[in-house]
């Protein structure tokens, strides 16, 4: 589930924590995809930002994706996993 921010809001980011950082888009697609899968709330800050201005946003720290503090454990295997499953078979 990706959350959208609007006027009402404002508060359920409190609790979401920096888990990982990136600088660009094309990398974390695929992870994007296994959250929502897994039906986790998240949020990438600065993701539309970072295709207008790159340079500027990779200069604050880049995209940023946020989870809940309840999901963290699981949003790191899922980033852990994704990390060692990087095996091509050429077929």
């Amino acid at each position: 589930m990706y959350i959208k921010r609007s006027q009402n809001t404002c508060n359920c980011l409190k609790d979401f924590i920096t888990i990982a950082n990136f600088t660009y888009q094309s990398e974390y697609v695929v992870l994007k995809l296994l959250l929502q899968r897994e039906e986790i709330p998240f949020v990438f800050l600065n993701e539309i930002a970072s295709s207008i201005l790159p340079i500027t946003i990779r200069g604050k720290g880049g995209i940023r994706l946020q989870v809940h503090k309840k999901n963290e454990e699981q949003v790191l295997k899922i980033i852990s996993d994704l990390d060692k499953d990087v095996s091509l078979e050429i077929v």
